[in-house]
C-alpha cells in the first residue's frame, strides 16, 4: 500500500539530485551542486547546496494559501477559476489528480534536506581539514528547522505525514515501516519538538538551535545595507517560532484530553521562547526611535508596505521566503488574486464576509474606516472586481508592474508572535498579561513602582514586572530602560486604534478559569481571522483551537460556525463537509 506514495517520493529525488534550480537564485555559482554521489565536494557547493533547499521552500511558498485559505472563511472561486480549486472550495472528498492538493512539493523539500544532510556528513568525514565545524553544524541545524517547517506544515494541511530521514537516492525496501513511518498530527508534532532539541543520527545529533551570519560569513567587507547576502539571514525558519508554534499543538493536544497539568509546560515554553526572541530586538537602543517588532502607533500608516514593499518589511519580518521575478523566481499569488493582465484572477475575497468581519462593531469594536487599515489590504476593487489587495493594491509604486509574482511570503512575522504569545499566556491562565498584549498594550503601571512613583529598575535598568508579567521588559512600555521610548507598545487591537475585543480575566473557581481560557482563545481567533487574512496560517490555527476544546476530539463547531457562512444559501449543506473533512483528505499512502 505504500509503495505508490514511496515510488513518488523517489522519483521527485531524482529530480532533486539533477536539478541546478540554483542557478540564478542571487546569481550564485551552481557547477556540480546537487550532482548524486557526493555533489558537496567544495566549500562554495557547501552553500550552493543550502540554496538548493531555498528554492524548493520558493517553490512551496504560496501552496498553503490555495490549500487552507479556498477552505477557510476568506476566499471563494471567480467565474474563472479552476476545477481544483471549486474542488477545494467545496470540501470534495474525492481529490484524486488534484494537483493543488498534492503534497508533493512539500516532500521535495524533506527529500532535498536529507540529502543535504547525508552529503555534508560525507564531505566532513572524506575532507575534514576543509571543515569549519562551527559553521557546518550551523548549516546542519538551518537544514533541520527546514525539515521541521515542512513536516508541521503537511500535519496543519493534511492532519499526518509519511515520516522518512534517509536520503533517497536508491531503491530500497518500500514495506520498510521503520524508514517511512506514517504519522498522525500528534505523532508529527512529537517528532519534530524530539528533532529539533536533540536531532538524531541524520544530523549527527546536532540540534536545532544553532544559528549564522551569511552576511558575515559570504559578504562582511560590504556595507549591511548594500549587500545582497542581508536577505539570506531571512529565509530559514527560526528556532523559537518553530518551537513556539509546536508547543501550541502539543498543549492544545493535552488539554483537549483534559491534561490542564501537563499542557502548562508547553505554554510556558512558548511564551519563554517568545518573550525571549522579542525582548532582545525591542531592547535593542539604537531601535529606539523605530517600531521594531512591536504593534506601535508606527504601524498603520505603514500596514500595507508589509506586503507590497519589494522586500520584507524591516519592522515585521522574522522568517520570509524571498523572490526575485527577474531571475526566474516568482510565486503565484499576483496570477491568482490579481484581476489584471496577464494575471488570471482565480480567487477573491468573499465580500460579505470580508464586510462582516472587518466593517461591524460586533466583529470588530471600534471599527472605523478612518483608523483601520487592514481591511484595506484585504479587500480592494478594480472595475467592479473585487480582489485580494494584500500583495499589490492597485497603483502600488513598489510593486508597480502587475505581472511582478515576486511577493515575499512571510513564514513568522512580529505579528504572528504577538499571537503565540497571547495565546500560551491566555492557556497559562495569565489573563491581564494576554489582554495587555491582545488589546492595549503594556504600560508603566504594569512594573513596580516605588513610593515617589518612578519605576523600581534592577542594576541592568530594566523594571520589574508585576505578577502576572513575568518575563516582560519595561522597554516594551514608554519608560524604557534608556530613557523614553518613543513607539511604545499597544497592542494588537490597540495599534489600530480600535476598542479592546473583550477579554476574560476574573474568575473564582477552576472552572471558571477555564471557562476564561476558552471564551478567550475565541476571541484571539477572531481577531487572527482579520490580522492573517489571506496568508495560510487562520484555518490551521481553527484546526488547533477546536483540537484544544474537542474533550479528546475536535470542537469542529468552532470551525464550521466560521467558515459556513461564507457559502450563504448552501451554508446548512457546507457545515457537515467541513465538521468531517477539515483536513485535506488525501491518502498518503496510496495515492
Amino acid at each position: 500500500m505504500k509503495q505508490n506514495m514511496i515510488y513518488r517520493i523517489f522519483a521527485a529525488s531524482l529530480l532533486v539530485l539533477s536539478m541546478t534550480a540554483c542557478s540564478g537564485f542571487f546569481e550564485s555559482k551552481t557547477d556540480d551542486v546537487l550532482s548524486a554521489d557526493d555533489y558537496i565536494s567544495s566549500q562554495t557547493e557547501v552553500y550552493t547546496g543550502y540554496l538548493g533547499i531555498i528554492t524548493k521552500l520558493q517553490a512551496v511558498g504560496d501552496k498553503a494559501i490555495y490549500l487552507t485559505d479556498t477552505r477557510g472563511e476568506l476566499l471563494e472561486p471567480t467565474e474563472n477559476s479552476l476545477p481544483e480549486l471549486i474542488a477545494l472550495y467545496n470540501y470534495e472528498q474525492d481529490l484524486t489528480g488534484n494537483g493543488y492538493a498534492s503534497p508533493d512539493a512539500y516532500y521535495e523539500v524533506v527529500i532535498a534536506c536529507n540529502d543535504y544532510l547525508e552529503n555534508m556528513r560525507a564531505f566532513r568525514k572524506a575532507r575534514p581539514e576543509l571543515v569549519n565545524d562551527e559553521r557546518f553544524d550551523a548549516l546542519q541545524s538551518l537544514t533541520l528547522r527546514v525539515k521541521v517547517w515542512a513536516y508541521l506544515t503537511l500535519a496543519e494541511i493534511y492532519g499526518q505525514a509519511v515520516w522518512f530521514d534517509d536520503p533517497i537516492v536508491k531503491i530500497q525496501d518500500l514495506t520498510d515501516t521503520g524508514r517511512f513511518q506514517l504519522m498522525n498530527i500528534d505523532q508529527v508534532v512529537d517528532r519534530c519538538i524530539d528533532f529539533l532539541d536533540n536531532g538524531d543520527a541524520s544530523t549527527d545529533y546536532i540540534n536545532g538551535k544553532l544559528d549564522f551570519s551569511w552576511y558575515r560569513w559570504l559578504d562582511p567587507e560590504t556595507a549591511l545595507a548594500s549587500s545582497q547576502y542581508r536577505y539570506w539571514d531571512y529565509m530559514t525558519p527560526p528556532f523559537e517560532g518553530l518551537m513556539a508554534k509546536l508547543c501550541l499543538w502539543k498543549g492544545a493536544a493535552l488539554q483537549g484530553k483534559g491534561d490542564y497539568d501537563g499542557a502548562r509546560p508547553y505554554y510556558q515554553r512558548c511564551a519563554d521562547l517568545i518573550l525571549e526572541a522579542l525582548n532582545e530586538v525591542i531592547s535593542v537602543q539604537s531601535n529606539a526611535g523605530n517600531g521594531y517588532y512591536l504593534p506601535t502607533a508606527y504601524v498603520p500608516g505603514r500596514y500595507a508596505r508589509f506586503w507590497d514593499n519589494v522586500e520584507p518589511y524591516a519592522t515585521e519580518v522574522i522568517c520570509a521566503i524571498i523572490y526575485d521575478y527577474t531571475r526566474n523566481q516568482t510565486n503565484k499569488l499576483l496570477y491568482h488574486f490579481s484581476s489584471e493582465y496577464p494575471n488570471q484572477y482565480l480567487l477573491r475575497p468573499n465580500v460579505a464576509m470580508v464586510e462582516e468581519r472587518f466593517e461591524t462593531d460586533d466583529n470588530n469594536p471600534g471599527f472605523s474606516t478612518s483608523v483601520e487599515a487592514r481591511n484595506r489590504v484585504v479587500l480592494g476593487d478594480r472595475e467592479g472586481k473585487p480582489y485580494l489587495a494584500k500583495y499589490r493594491p492597485i497603483g502600488s509604486a513598489r510593486r508597480a508592474n502587475a505581472y511582478q509574482d515576486d511577493v515575499h511570503i512571510y513564514l513568522f512575522r512580529c505579528f504572528e508572535y504577538h499571537f503565540f504569545l497571547v495565546e500560551a499566556l491566555n492557556n497559562l491562565g495569565r489573563f491581564e498579561a494576554a489582554d495587555a498584549v491582545f488589546n492595549g498594550g503594556l504600560a508603566p503601571t504594569d512594573f513596580l513602582t516605588a513610593a515617589d512613583g518612578s519605576m523600581i529598575k534592577d542594576s541592568d535598568g530594566y523594571g520589574t514586572p508585576k505578577p502576572g508579567f513575568e518575563g516582560f521588559i519595561n522597554d516594551w512600555t514608554s519608560v524604557a530602560s534608556w530613557g523614553t521610548r518613543k513607539y511604545s507598545h499597544m497592542g494588537i487591537r490597540g495599534c489600530f486604534s480600535l476598542k479592546d475585543r473583550p477579554f476574560a480575566i476574573e474568575y473564582y473557581t477552576e472552572a471558571g478559569r477555564r471557562a476564561n481560557m476558552k471564551a478567550n482563545d475565541m476571541a484571539i481567533l477572531d481577531e487572527a481571522m482579520l490580522e492573517f487574512a489571506g496568508e495560510g496560517k487562520v484555518y490551521p490555527m481553527l484546526i488547533r483551537m477546536a483540537k484544544r476544546w474537542g474533550n479528546g476530539t475536535y470542537d469542529a463547531t468552532i470551525i464550521s460556525s466560521r467558515v459556513a457562512p461564507k457559502y450563504g444559501t448552501r451554508a446548512a449543506e457546507m457545515k457537515p463537509k467541513i465538521e468531517s473533512q477539515f483536513f485535506v483528505p488525501w491518502d498518503l499512502l496510496l495515492e
